[in-house]
């Protein structure tokens, strides 16, 4: 069996509240925009920090925290759409600079929404193999950089970095899994041209149908198509979980889903009919990190002690691809 040991995340110093944003996007109305996502405040990696720069800080955390030793990981896989550079992977680079043994593998995998879940079953399968003991998994974006100065969606996005060490023992016991593709939907989140390290941006602007500023060098949603994709395929995915883990969901305690937006969120826990009291939204602070999400959300509930020994937590994540995935958690 395969379980989380640790978890820390870690968010840059600088912020941008919605009045800031304000100065930015002149002709937005942000606080109505930011009152239906739901998100007041939002952190802003600074342009010479990339998403490896920032779970090199979140693992840091994690060893000095928990107690787990740097020698003992032997394996380490990212999560990044916005790679420090194309080539080598940044995983690579980030086992140097954690000084993590060179007999541990490590590479990186390119998925945004849902690669917090996704990176759970590949270092749930990596232990229950017997190829590694202590996967490190990293989230991390910087997603923010890849947005158009001009695009409203800026109000929704932040960002920050997830390091947690699946391994034979731990805290809470990873289950089975829920997965999916379509990637007929692909389009409908795309950055089409560009890197992280060093951008270029090139191509003629237009304005999209919702009043965004678009340009193929950048980050592009087609909102209305993404909110019908999570609506139409997230209660499935939640039902098709509890059935892979053999539990209903009266017997969850806690739903922890991808912070896409407050209204999203809401209305998928009406549709799934699933209890205020159960359902958590923490993306105030933070605005919807992509992968960082979730582990941001499950160490926020750990910090505030919500989680209790015998609980039941299921996660999804959902989003670009278009991809999903859930699985629960059993607290022990």
């Amino acid at each position: 069996m395969a379980y989380i040991k640790s978890i820390k995340c870690f968010t840059p110093p600088h912020t941008l509240d919605n009045n800031a944003l304000q100065e930015q996007l002149k002709n937005s109305c942000v606080e109505k925009t930011a009152k239906g996502v739901g998100v007041s405040n939002r952190h802003i990696a600074s342009n010479d920090t990339t998403a490896g720069d920032m779970t090199v800080e979140a693992a840091n955390l994690l060893f000095e925290k928990s107690g787990i030793k740097r020698e003992e990981i032997d394996f380490i896989i990212m999560a990044t759409q916005s790679p420090d550079h194309f080539l080598p992977p940044t995983a690579c680079i980030i086992q140097d600079k954690l000084n993590i043994p060179t007999t541990a593998g490590a590479f990186d995998f390119d998925l945004g929404c849902s690669g917090y879940v996704y990176g759970l079953a590949i270092a749930g399968s990596f232990v229950d193999s017997g190829l590694a003991k202590n996967v490190l998994l990293l989230t991390g974006d910087t997603i923010t950089r890849f947005i158009h100065p001009e695009d409203n969606n800026r109000v929704l996005f932040g960002e920050a970095a997830s390091a947690t060490v699946i391994s034979t023992n731990g805290f809470a016991r990873i289950g089975n899994f829920e997965k999916g593709t379509d990637g007929s939907g692909a389009d409908c989140l795309i950055v089409k041209n560009g890197a992280a390290r060093h951008l270029t941006h090139t191509g003629h602007e237009t304005l999209d149908n919702e009043g965004n500023m678009r340009r193929d060098d950048y980050f592009y949603m087609d909102g209305s198509s993404v909110f019908n994709f999570t609506i139409d395929r997230v209660p499935s995915l939640i039902n098709e979980t509890l059935r892979q883990n053999e539990i209903s969901l009266e017997e969850v305690d806690h739903v922890v889903l991808h912070q896409a937006n407050k209204f999203m969120l809401n209305t998928l826990r009406k549709v799934c009919h699933i209890p205020k009291e159960k359902f958590y939204i923490n993306l105030e602070n933070t605005g919807n990190t992509t992968s960082t999400t979730i582990p941001l959300a499950l160490e926020d509930c750990l910090d505030k002690g919500l989680f209790m020994n015998g609980d039941k937590v299921l996660i999804a994540g959902f989003g670009v691809g278009l991809s999903w995935a859930g699985t629960v958690l059993s607290f022990e």
